[in-house]
């Protein structure tokens, strides 16, 4: 009756010490990588209401207040906000510049341009172009991969610094008091160790890993926190990041279309476009190709300047000639960007958290190897001194 009294006892702080905390830990991960999936998921929800009202013929701001009333907890407490804003007096473009975290930056700036334009309907086929993502079949891979490295990186500072301030100086005195001659990379470690060298290099590597993560996590709204006016830091290296920059000619590309189709004049339509990407190096980049139609160059053609590699240019010549509207023609292109897009933030995402794993490997390998050698040291120098 006792061993099973103890049997339970143990099998209860178990619970309480292991697995309730394994638990709680696996369900925040879960909450926090899929944030940017729901955010994604409310963006399509209200673009889906938008389209329903406008399709009714209804007055929107009247019927995101009815939707508000419902009390869904699904839709984000950010659609409450916008829809209190509507409620006090703004307009629906009013609302979503007060709450910029409701929607992507992206789809904020085409509904503004649909609202200039006097017809949100115009614009909504460009939006669900930007929040359209390719199959994500290996992303949860990753996910995994880094939450485990955000875990063993504190837990790989704590063991190293253990071993600094424990284990290695111990070794040091015997090894000094009986004049053992150590291994060489038992001597680079302990050097590395005198310097701190190991613990700062998992140090940093455990801040770059969350920045990685509060990026991801924290979505356009958070990185526009480091965007400066006067420089716009985030815009360009928004633009030099290879999978960030296919979103962006995507999303030119496709609010491009979508004006050109609408009958909007081609300066007005190349601003607006650029407007819609929400970069200000995509619109210095607009105020080029508009500078060149102005001196009488064909839009294809003006349309080099916004794109470095050519394509978009014979892409736009092709879709001139085409039948069934430009936003038609593009689709096999946006549908490549995409694709090309995806490929390389995961091939990008696998490498550095691989890489990371691998340089963890090495350095818990290159302390070990050590230890190692200093047993070797000992047991050769008892045996030699009998």
């Amino acid at each position: 009756m006792m061993d099973f009294a103890q049997f339970l006892f143990a099998l209860f702080w178990y619970a309480v010490f292991i697995l309730l905390p394994g638990g709680a830990f696996s369900v925040a991960i879960h909450f926090l990588l899929s944030l940017p999936m729901r955010r994604r998921d409310r963006a399509l929800f209200f673009l889906d209401l938008v389209e329903t009202v406008l399709q009714r013929g209804q007055p929107l701001e009247p019927a995101i207040l009815a939707a508000a009333e419902n009390h869904d907890r699904a839709i984000g407490v950010r659609f409450y906000m916008v829809a209190a804003h509507i409620e006090g007096g703004a307009r629906l473009s009013e609302a979503l510049e007060n709450e910029p975290g409701f929607l992507p930056p992206q789809i904020n700036a085409m509904l503004r341009v649909g609202e200039k334009l006097g017809d949100l309907k115009k614009v909504l086929p460009a939006c669900r172009e930007v929040l359209r993502v390719a199959p994500d079949t290996v992303r949860s891979t990753a996910h995994y991969m880094v939450a485990i490295l955000l875990i063993f990186a504190p837990v790989a500072i704590w063991l190293i610094c253990m071993i600094s301030l424990f284990v290695i100086p111990k070794f040091k005195e015997v090894a000094a008091g009986m004049g053992v001659q150590l291994w060489p990379i038992t001597l680079f470690v302990f050097a590395l160790n005198d310097s701190h060298i190991l613990i700062g290099f998992e140090a940093l590597l455990f801040v770059g890993l969350l920045t990685v993560a509060a990026i991801y996590i924290g979505g356009p709204g958070f990185v526009r926190w480091f965007q400066f006016r006067s420089v716009p830091v985030v815009d360009w290296l928004t633009w030099r990041i290879p999978w960030k920059q296919k979103k962006l000619q995507r999303t030119f590309s496709a609010m491009l279309a979508v004006l050109l189709d609408g009958g909007v004049p081609e300066a007005e339509a190349v601003r607006l476009a650029g407007e819609a990407t929400a970069n200000e190096i995509c619109r210095r980049r607009a105020r080029r190709v508009i500078a060149a139609l102005e001196k009488g160059v064909k839009l294809d053609d003006a349309i080099r300047a916004f794109d470095d590699t050519g394509e978009f240019h014979w892409r736009l010549t092709n879709a001139t000639h085409a039948h069934g509207g430009f936003l038609n023609a593009l689709r096999g292109w946006h549908e490549a960007l995409d694709a090309k897009a995806f490929q390389q933030e995961e091939a990008a995402t696998h490498v550095l958290t691989s890489g990371l794993v691998i340089m963890n490997g090495l350095v818990v390998a290159l302390i070990a190897v050590s230890m190692f050698g200093i047993f070797v040291a000992l047991l050769n120098h008892m045996v030699a001194n009998g």
